[in-house]
């Protein structure tokens, strides 16, 4: 029995490579990355629900999109529904991007559907990533690249280097320019509150929960809030002063297709 013992512990079962290879692999794939993003179509600010659909459906037209995060994950408040349970719900008619995605999900009650909201957004990242959309996590916006009376471009830098004391943390942000923007960064719009800051934008903050009227209007609401810089999600909410809508995610995945179809069209006309 020690014999069997020892001869199965000793069969080889991976590929020798060398330490410094899985570096260089890393690295490359990282540089290969910001190179190729560092001018995209269109840059999207937050990766949760509307920012990762509007992602998804942009890359899937065939624009050149990248995703920055300010966590070391992706899909923002997706993963839970609320009171920390995990179950999330859409009403209809968002079941249908959910079979888009091959969520499977059950009928709570007509108009109703849920489904454990790790399978949502697991499918929604794989989506996203299939589609071909690039994501710099641990990148936390900054500030705009404002040209010619409209945005081009976002500033970021290292989110770790916002939490450290500032005097040993004198780090330049570096800038991605993009023909779009979308801020699809939830409750914080950060980009409209640079806006904001500059007096070139008005933001009004979310009122109580309404969810009937909050997803009806964070959908119709999505667009353009200066030239070149779009709203979605929880950020539409929180510029308009709109009802907050809880752990229903129903709007926030038709906002993220609105705001891909804005883009797509505020593209083309950039080009004509």
């Amino acid at each position: 029995m020690q014999e069997a013992a020892v001869a199965e512990k000793s069969e080889k079962i991976f590929t020798d490579v060398r330490e410094v290879e899985i570096t260089r692999a890393i690295a490359n794939e990282f540089h290969d990355v910001l190179i190729d993003r560092a001018e995209s179509d269109v840059i999207i600010i937050g990766a949760g629900p509307a920012g990762l659909t509007a992602s998804r459906e942009l890359s899937n037209m065939g624009y050149k999109v990248l995703v920055i995060e300010q966590n070391n994950y992706l899909g923002g408040g997706y993963w839970l529904g609320g009171y920390m349970m995990n179950p999330v719900t859409v009403r209809e008619p968002a079941q249908k991007i959910w079979d888009e995605l091959g969520v499977p999900y059950k009928k709570v009650q007509d108009g109703l559907y849920m489904t454990p909201g790790p399978h949502a957004v697991s499918k929604l990242i794989a989506g996203a990533c299939d589609a071909g959309v690039k994501f710099l996590q641990l990148t936390k916006f900054d500030d705009l690249v404002l040209k010619n009376g409209r945005v081009a471009g976002i500033v970021v830098n290292w989110m770790p280097v916002s939490a450290l004391p500032r005097n040993i943390t004198c780090v330049d942000p570096v800038a991605f320019e993009a023909k779009v923007i979308i801020d699809a960064s939830g409750h914080d719009s950060v980009a409209v509150k640079r806006l904001v800051d500059r007096g070139l934008a008005e933001w009004k903050g979310m009122e109580p929960m309404f969810v009937n009227d909050g997803e009806e209007h964070v959908v119709h609401k999505t667009g353009e809030i200066y030239p070149g810089l779009i709203a979605a999600g929880m950020s539409v909410t929180e510029t308009h002063g709109l009802a907050r809508m809880g752990p229903t995610f129903g709007s926030m995945l038709f906002s993220g297709k609105r705001a891909a179809e804005i883009a797509a069209s505020k593209i083309k006309e950039l080009e004509r």
